[in-house]
């Protein structure tokens, strides 16, 4: 159906997904193989909640969330993580530059998991 529509990437594990309805990293991590054997690029997403932040965990959250995907994702050509800090969508808290790099910075050096281990 996304591929009747014209489209070429899907996105998978949106906060909204994950917090309001549900669903777990495994279930993100084992629809991550799915798009790209129909030829669709993958936009994962990964991001602490405001309580998670706040007790200092933002890397650990960001760890496991990228580990089942990349426990699942063999060709990392079809993925495009997108860091989302989901403390910052209406909370009334705005991310600053800064924050959002200490997830960018470990993960745009090649891209491993392995690198935000706490």
């Amino acid at each position: 159906m996304i591929k009747n529509c014209r489209a070429t990437w899907v996105v998978l594990g949106h906060s909204d997904r994950r917090h309001v309805f549900g669903k777990s990293d495994e279930l993100i991590g084992q629809k991550v193989v799915h798009p790209p054997a129909e030829g669709l690029g993958v936009i994962a997403c990964i991001g602490e909640k405001l309580d998670e932040r706040e007790a200092g965990i933002t890397k650990k959250v960001a760890f496991e969330q990228t580990k089942v995907i990349a426990d699942n994702m063999k060709d990392w050509n079809w993925v495009v993580l997108a860091c989302e800090p989901v403390w910052a969508i209406g909370t009334g808290k705005t991310a600053k530059p800064q924050q959002a790099q200490e997830v960018h910075e470990k993960l745009k050096d090649g891209l491993s998991p392995m690198s935000l281990m706490p």
